[in-house]
C-alpha cells in the first residue's frame, strides 16, 4: 500500500499524518544544503534533520520503531528533492508491506 503524503512547496512546514497505525509529526525544512526532515512517533523523536535525497529509504534502522518506507520521489528524473516542487514533482511517499 502507497500513500502520498500531502506537502506544499514551502521551505519549511510542518503537519500530522497517520502513517499505517503511526501517529506522525513531520517537518520539512529546506536548508542551504537541500531538504531535511524529523520525524516523532506519538511525541516520541525517531529522526531529526535527516537529508532526504530522492528514491531513498529515510528511516532505516528497524531499531527505531517506525513501519514502513518513507521517502521522496522525483516525477520527472532522479534529482533530489527541492522545497519549490514538493507536492507536484517531488512527492513524499509513505509504504507499508
Amino acid at each position: 500500500m502507497q500513500q502520498v503524503l500531502p506537502v506544499q512547496a514551502l521551505p519549511s512546514q510542518t503537519f500530522q499524518a497517520m502513517l499505517g497505525s503511526q501517529n506522525c509529526l513531520i517537518t520539512l525544512q529546506w536548508m542551504a544544503l537541500g531538504l531535511f526532515i524529523t520525524l516523532s512517533i506519538a511525541g516520541v523523536p525517531v529522526i531529526s534533520g535527516r537529508y532526504c535525497p530522492d528514491r531513498v529509504n529515510l528511516i532505516r534502522q528497524a531499531y527505531l520503531g517506525f513501519v514502513g518506507y518513507l521517502y521522496f520521489v522525483d516525477t520527472q528524473g532522479g534529482n533530489d528533492p527541492t522545497y519549490d516542487g514538493l507536492g507536484s514533482r517531488y512527492l513524499l511517499v509513505y509504504e507499508q508491506d
